[in-house]
């Protein structure tokens, strides 16, 4: 199964930010219906890149600092940090094949 984790306001940047490895960060909420669709992909791509990129998730409704920061007006909402630094980003629930396309981009 995959190896996702819940990441907050509180360590955010301990567990994204100064991460060693790039981080997929999806922002969601337990009521949005896209977010569901497109959960199942993240969780397979968190398999496929197990060790070279870790999948963090942030619930925007107990997180708002963070979503706020970041500018997520809608979800889903996966962007990608690497270094520390947003360097890519998705929105919507869009097929794995999108995903992995950006994930592959980021980590060029």
């Amino acid at each position: 199964m995959g190896k996702s984790f819940e990441v907050g306001d509180d360590d955010f940047e301990a567990l994204v930010l100064k991460s060693d490895l790039p981080v997929m960060v999806d922002f969601w909420a337990e009521w949005c219906g896209p977010c569901k669709m497109i959960a199942p992909s993240v969780e397979e791509l968190s398999d496929e890149y197990d060790g070279k990129v870790k999948f963090a998730k942030v619930n925007v409704d107990f997180n708002p600092r963070t979503s706020a920061k970041y500018g997520v007006r809608s979800i889903p909402t996966l962007l990608i940090f690497k270094g520390g630094n947003p360097v890519g980003q998705v929105v919507g629930a869009v097929p794995k094949s999108t995903l992995k396309q950006r994930l592959d981009a980021a980590l060029k």
